[in-house]
């Protein structure tokens, strides 16, 4: 009997000619309108280097749920409220599930088992690390006890800050240690890093930007999930050796712990002890708290900066605010924060111009379902593009400008109700730290706004400063807010 072979030649050509199919058959479905995609590569290169505004553009053109191919990964964006609610609360109870990302540096089952932000869906287990970190660190009563703990570092930062008067500094670099050091006293009790960042050496901002910097990179493997197991960028492995980097940060601290006699429960990591967490569970919701809540912060309050210096009347408007309540030398605390509309209305102008995690945590399909009458094919991954729906004309007035008065005489906040301002989410997976992170905020910003009189160097035009976006997992200046202190 003779038998005929495909040449070896054409052997590597099969995968493609699957993909292709399989874009066959998703073109009869009743999926969300979009640009064309083209064979195997999908809407790649129509991405450029800021996926969120590309989106928004293919949103004007296409409507507010749209549908991109990236490689043979459906992707359904939603980019406005009406769009973002059917999937954050219409069906949020099925579209809660997570595609932990290809870069992540342990397996799927590790991840679902013991991550807070990627596990793959609400487990019992998911439930109960985010009850635990709700108990320990995010519940109103919690949050309120860290309050001398957030003032103590934010007045170190403004003593460093006074030490630098006159100088031109790095903000977002200064923020970053602040919130690093809070962290890092709320988990450790102690300090992670030193506020001086030409003269620090201990790695520890290098490396977590590092870390948080390889999730936001393309890669093949979550275009072509097929070639997963490959990590054909090594991303994967980068990503291990920094996770590696920063267990090597606290691990001695978790063994001291550990090995001690006596010990009073003072701070998370004795609480995770206490309560029979493993090394491992204790990496991975660590690396996660931590990456978390010091990125978004830091660019939340580089940005609010930027768009004071940029708005006179903003900033001239918020520092009366500061002075009438706390007088000219009075010590700002957070037991008045929440009597300063203006400081709440600057925060919250901030977040919907500049939403910290752009695409939120894209979310998964787990089946086939419908969105306004669209079907959504399962494994189909969801965005909710957070920086289009707070720029969206047909919600906001004059969109594009920073104006905190818009914010005065309105009932709407970022605390998941109101989606049209959803920073940090919304439904069964909306960010646990929103508490802390709104008190974190407003605490710095009213500090530095109140201690100093800001200036650019050299005399610069704040209107000219660089308003470029800088695309990752959280959004960032393109360029380093760079001011003098005074």
């Amino acid at each position: 009997m003779e038998y005929y072979t495909l040449p070896e030649s054409l052997l590597f050509l099969i995968p493609f000619f699957f993909l292709i199919l399989k874009q066959l058959i998703q073109k009869s479905q009743n999926l969300p309108p979009g640009t064309r995609p083209l064979p195997v590569l999908g809407n790649i290169l129509q991405m450029g280097k800021n996926p969120h505004i590309s989106l928004a553009q293919f949103a004007k053109m296409y409507g507010p749920l749209i549908s991109v191919k990236l490689g043979t990964q459906l992707v359904v964006v939603a980019s406005s409220p009406h769009s973002a609610a059917e999937i954050l609360k219409t069906q949020d109870r099925l579209l809660s599930s997570r595609s932990p990302p290809s870069v992540a540096p342990y397996e799927l089952s590790v991840i679902d088992q013991h991550s807070i932000v990627f596990s793959s869906d609400l487990s019992n287990h998911c439930k109960f690390l985010r009850a635990f970190c709700r108990t320990h660190l995010f519940s109103p009563k919690a949050v309120e006890s860290q309050t001398a703990l957030r003032e103590k570092k934010v007045s170190e930062m403004i003593d460093f800050l006074r030490s630098r008067k006159g100088e031109t500094v790095k903000i977002s670099e200064i923020l970053f240690g602040t919130i690093l050091n809070t962290l890092g006293n709320l988990f450790f009790s102690k300090d992670l890093c030193d506020l001086n960042y030409e003269t620090n050496t201990s790695g520890i901002k290098r490396v977590f930007r590092k870390f948080i910097e390889l999730g936001a990179m393309p890669n093949i493997s979550e275009f072509y999930p097929l070639f997963d197991a490959l990590d054909l960028q090594g991303l994967r492995k980068q990503s291990q050796v920094y996770q590696n980097q920063l267990i090597n940060i606290w691990s001695e601290i978790v063994k001291e712990k550990r090995q001690a006699i006596s010990r009073g429960s003072s701070d998370f990591l004795d609480a995770m002890i206490d309560n029979g967490f493993s090394d491992l569970q204790i990496n991975i919701l660590l690396t996660e708290l931590i990456g978390a809540g010091s990125d978004t912060t830091t660019a939340t309050t580089e940005w609010a900066m930027t768009e004071l210096l940029r708005n006179k009347s903003a900033m001239h408007k918020l520092q009366a605010e500061l002075t009438s309540k706390f007088g000219e030398n009075d010590i700002i605390t957070e037991s008045n924060i929440s009597e300063l509309p203006y400081l709440a209305a600057c925060v919250k102008e901030t977040l919907r111009l500049h939403s910290p995690t752009p695409f939120l945590i894209p979310r998964r399909a787990p089946e086939t379902c419908k969105i306004m009458d669209y079907t959504i094919p399962k494994n189909s991954k969801l965005f909710v593009n957070a920086w289009a729906i707070g720029r969206d004309s047909n919600t906001w007035e004059d969109a594009l400008s920073f104006k905190p008065e818009r914010f005065l005489d309105s009932n709407v906040d970022f605390r998941g109700q109101d989606f049209g301002l959803i920073p940090f989410g919304a439904g069964r997976r909306i960010c646990p730290g929103l508490g802390f992170a709104r008190q974190e905020i407003h605490l710095i910003l009213a500090s530095l706004i109140h201690y100093f009189e800001w200036s650019l160097p050299n005399g610069e035009d704040p209107m000219q400063l660089d308003m470029e976006d800088k695309f990752g997992v959280t959004l960032q200046k393109e360029k380093p807010l760079r001011i003098v202190p005074m």
